[in-house]
């Protein structure tokens, strides 16, 4: 069976209408990759400690970050793209100053995190 092309509105993943902050699963589309869009203008701050049973890709739009990936820290800023692999601890917070945005690809069809702080 072909895949068709599909259209997914903004109200369907966006959290809110003038902030790019959502998430969709690539369930929705037959697909093995799931996307979730992360805002903050918060310095200092970001998702906890965590992992998941399948590589991420983080794609920075704006802003500066610090990831934590198992033991590695990289500082990333917009334009750049930080590579996670399955089952490897890993976070991030927003360096600033100003707003931190990023597109951060999932690749699987639901997300699955185990919460580790």
């Amino acid at each position: 069976m072909q895949k068709k092309a599909a259209l997914l509105d903004r109200a369907e993943w966006a959290q809110a209408p003038d902030v790019w902050y959502g998430e969709f699963e690539g369930s929705v589309f037959g697909a093995d990759a799931s996307v979730m869009f992360y805002t903050t203008d918060k310095v200092n701050h970001g998702p906890r400690l965590h992992q998941h049973p399948y590589d991420e890709i983080f794609i920075v739009r704006q802003g500066r970050a610090l990831f934590t990936v198992g033991d590695q820290q990289i500082e990333a800023v917009a334009g750049q793209i930080v590579f996670g692999p399955a089952n490897v601890p890993h976070k991030f917070i927003n360096l600033g100053p100003g707003r931190l945005e990023t597109t951060d690809i999932h690749v699987t069809a639901s997300f699955v995190q185990e919460d580790l702080e």
